[in-house]
This record gives C-alpha cells, structure tokens and sequence, in this order.
C-alpha cells in the first residue's frame, strides 16, 4: 500500500493504492494526512486502489474535507464504480454540525418535571380504579355463577405465592425478631426491664411488623413477577388475542393472582408473626436470659387478640394494592425488554409506597378509634 504524488503546476496529484479497509485505514492515514497542499487543486488517482471499504472511504472524504479547508481544492479521478459509488452514499454524511442543544430554563424544567409526575400519578390512579373496577364486576359475576371459576390458575397461584415463599418468609421474620430482641434487650437491660422485650416484640411484630415486612417481600416477590408475566404476555400479543376470543384479560389474567394474593397474605402474615416470636424467643433464651415459662407468660399477657386482628386487617387490603399495581404496570409494556424491565421496576417501588402508606393510614385510623 503506497501512496505518491507529483506537482503539475498548481496541481498536486495524490496516488491512492493498496487496501483502504478497516484494517489498514490507520497507517494509510498516517502516510498521507501530510499530503494536503493548502491553496492548491489535489487530485486524487484512484487507479491502483485495492480493496476499499466504509472505513475508507471515510478516511478519503476526510482527506478531501481537510484539503478544502485549508483553502484548496480536491477531486477524485479514476475511481472503480463501486468505489465511487461507495464515496457518493459516505459523502453526505456528518457535512451538517450537530445541532446545539436548546437552552433549558432550570426553573421551567423543574416545573414541567412536576408536572408530568402529577399527571403520571393522575393518570396511575385512574389505571387502578379501572382495574379495581373491571376486577370487582368480574369477581361478582363469578359469585353469581354467571362465570366459570377457574380453579386451576387460583390454586396454582396460590401455591405460588404464599407456599413457595414461606421459606423465605420465614427465615427474613425469624432473624427480624432476634434483631428486635436482641436490640430492645440491650437497651432494656440497662433500666432492669429486660423481660419488657417480650411486649416489644410481641406487640410490634403482630401489629406492625410482621404484615409490613410480608407485604414487602411479596412486592419484590410475587408483585414483580405477575408484571413480568402479564408484561411478557402484552409483549407476546396473548392479551390481545383473548381479547379476539372474546375473554376479559381481566377476568382471565388479573383475578386470578389477585384473589390468591388476597389469600396467600394473611397466611404469610401468620407465618411472620410465629417465626418472629420464635427468633425473639431463641434471643430471649439464650441471650437475655428469659426462661421459655416467663417469656410465654408475659407474651400471654401483652398480646391481646386485637393486635393480632389488627395485622390481619391490613393484609388482604395490601395484598389487593400489590396485585393492583403489579397488574397496571404489566398491563403497560409495550413490545421492548426495555419496557418490560422499566415497569417490573415501577411496580415493585409503587408497590412498596402504597403498602407503607396503607400502614400508615390503618396506624393513623387505629389510633383515632382508641385501638
């Protein structure tokens, strides 16, 4: 691969010749980028090039540019047809500057970004009243026999989501009541009330605890799969063609996972609440110090059955704000990976907010009725 030139008057004829690839465009620029003769006509022979690709040609328009802005002038000769061909279709591109980005009012953005979230939580509320609603309508039509339940998708469903997670369910509530435990018992012990960690754990776990963390989990777990499924089933167009069928996704799709995480949860619930007590008493015993009949005494007497019922209120309504929002956001997904991972996303977090409200405001109401 050589390149010569020679002076004829005013004009500087270049030689191009060997391969101009992707390969060796590098040192063939290198051997020629001394070539351009400002002020002068460069012409460039073309009759011994080899092979001759993007790469190039792109080099060889820039040669050309350069000479051109250094006040010259330049012109291919004796080029191939697919050559010049190849030159004809690179050529355009990038003679264009980049347009400047527009100046953006860091005031004026801050506002429309405020106002697209405020519009983005309108437009999710009525995404959720609108599958509250269809949900409802077709629970009620299966109560009145007017549809065929299918038993099928519930059971697995359910044994989805509360059997396969009461391992997971368990462990996270049993090392979260030793934590309690252990944490109350160290600062208790300093005012000689250790044995009040038992009330602690006790009343915190079964009114608190113990459903937040499950709903929690089953936001991350069970909430973040039904999106990716129904996601994947959107991407897939099976929604749609149920909906050639004549069948409601709804009815198809979301009851199903919905009325099984309205089951599964307060079965979770009971599963936290026990595995938490255990973890506090496993920290009691060999920790503090309480004996099992002094720890089993005081839980008796600090753990009424209205806190109980109190956790146990809160789980089916989170579990209906979970399996909402997860079928939403699946609902969502357009035809992209990108789509489907964004909203898998979106519900887990939404999920997760709302369940923290929905205890905040059962905590706030609980309070306002003396319980």
């Amino acid at each position: 691969m050589q390149s010569a030139d020679g002076a004829r008057g005013e004009v500087t004829v270049l030689g191009i010749s060997g391969d101009w690839t992707v390969e060796t465009v590098g040192s063939v620029l290198a051997d020629t980028s001394s070539k351009v003769a400002p002020g002068r006509h460069l012409v460039f022979d073309g009759s011994d090039l080899g092979r001759f690709d993007t790469a190039g040609a792109w080099a060889l328009i820039d040669l050309k540019r350069r000479q051109e802005a250094a006040g010259g002038s330049a012109e291919l000769k004796d080029f191939s047809k697919s050559a010049t061909s190849l030159i004809a279709e690179v050529d355009p591109l990038g003679r264009d500057p980049l347009p400047e980005p527009e100046r953006v009012n860091p005031v004026t953005w801050t506002l429309e970004e405020i106002g697209r979230g405020a519009a983005g939580i309108v437009d999710d509320g009525y995404a959720l009243l609108a599958m509250l609603g269809e949900a409802t309508m077709s629970f009620g039509q299966l109560l009145l026999l007017r549809r065929r339940v299918r038993w099928a998708a519930l059971f697995n469903n359910i044994s989805r989501a509360s059997i396969q997670a009461v391992p997971i369910i368990a462990l996270m509530s049993f090392l979260i009541g030793m934590i309690i435990a252990q944490q109350g018992g160290f600062y208790l012990a300093s005012y000689g009330a250790d044995v009040l960690v038992v009330d602690l754990v006790g009343v915190l776990t079964c009114r608190e605890i113990g459903v937040l963390l499950t709903a929690i989990m089953i936001a991350g777990r069970s909430g973040a799969a039904y999106t990716a499924e129904l996601g994947s089933m959107k991407m897939r167009e099976e929604v749609d063609a149920l909906k050639v069928l004549g069948l409601s996704p709804v009815e198809v799709l979301v009851l199903p996972r919905l009325v099984a995480l309205i089951i599964a949860l307060p079965i979770l619930t009971l599963v936290s609440d026990l595995a938490a007590l255990a973890g506090a008493w496993v920290v009691g015993l060999f920790y503090i110090g309480i004996p099992t009949d002094v720890f089993l005494d005081r839980l008796k007497s600090a753990l009424t059955l209205t806190h109980v019922l109190i956790g146990f209120a809160k789980a089916p309504f989170m579990a209906a704000i979970i399996g909402l929002i997860a079928s939403v956001e699946g609902m969502k997904v357009k035809g992209s990976a990108e789509s489907l991972g964004e909203h898998t996303t979106a519900a887990v977090v939404k999920a997760i907010f709302m369940v923290v409200v929905t205890d905040g405001v059962f905590a706030m109401i609980f309070a306002t009725i003396g319980i």
